[in-house]
């Protein structure tokens, strides 16, 4: 008899753990709370505490109906608050989850704005800009007639136009600089794949007068090693 008392009370025991171990690992909130409590924020503008009950929605409730909407809340909170890199990977995530979501139109716009928006002036790395030509095209691509395809093709102008300023930029800096070849190809490159960007002309004309020095460079050096005398012993005929 007292064998069994003393499994009862440990029964009792483990039961008494085991509830207070549910009850402090229970969520705080449902998921309808949170997704409320996340788009409040999300329209004050308090981005960060928007992910922060987005993100508990998402890892609590993950078959919840509002889990994929707080997965794209968080990448949209992020790139509110321009922490772009992070918003990147929450839109790629998300495209990679559910590709065929009617959402998806929107997340290649957004992971394109997210390289376009931080495209700096033509003297920097213009890395950004091939970055989000490459995810507009993408878009145009599997949506040709969507209302986000036709805001994406106007900013691949402005992508074309900056990576076409930047190959001028640095063929000017290597012709003041008289590395007359590697100006010609950085030339040569606005001329062949951006004619239509308001630099052909200049770049065309810098082409002529690369090759006309690049000639002048290379008649001078003939000139001068058939100027040098022969030494003795050495032969006047090419090996």
């Amino acid at each position: 008899m007292k064998r069994f008392w003393i499994i009862l009370f440990f029964c009792l025991t483990l039961c008494f753990i085991l509830a207070t171990g549910c009850a402090k690992h229970k969520p705080e909130k449902t998921a309808d709370e949170l997704a409320a409590e996340g788009l409040e924020y999300f329209e004050q503008k308090d981005y960060q505490e928007a992910i922060t009950s987005y993100e508990r929605l998402r890892d609590w409730y993950p078959f919840s109906v509002h889990a994929k909407d707080a997965e794209l809340k968080v990448a949209d909170a992020y790139y509110r608050l321009e922490e772009y890199d992070q918003a990147l990977v929450a839109y790629r995530t998300y495209y990679q989850l559910h590709p065929t979501d009617p959402q998806v139109p929107y997340v290649l716009y957004q992971i394109g704005r997210c390289d376009f928006d931080q495209i700096l002036s033509i003297d920097r790395d213009q890395t950004p800009a091939a970055n989000a030509m490459e995810s507009f095209r993408l878009l145009i691509t599997q949506f040709p007639d969507h209302e986000y395809a036709i805001q994406a093709k106007a900013h691949i102008d402005t992508c074309l136009e900056n990576l076409a300023a930047k190959e001028h930029y640095v063929g000017k800096f290597y012709f003041k600089s008289e590395h007359y070849k590697a100006a010609l190809q950085r030339f040569q490159v606005v001329v062949n794949d951006y004619p239509d960007f308001g630099l052909h002309a200049e770049a065309a004309d810098y082409i002529e007068r690369c090759n006309a020095l690049i000639a002048a460079s290379a008649g001078a050096d003939d000139t001068e090693e058939g100027s040098r005398p022969m030494e003795t012993g050495e032969s006047p005929w090419p090996e």
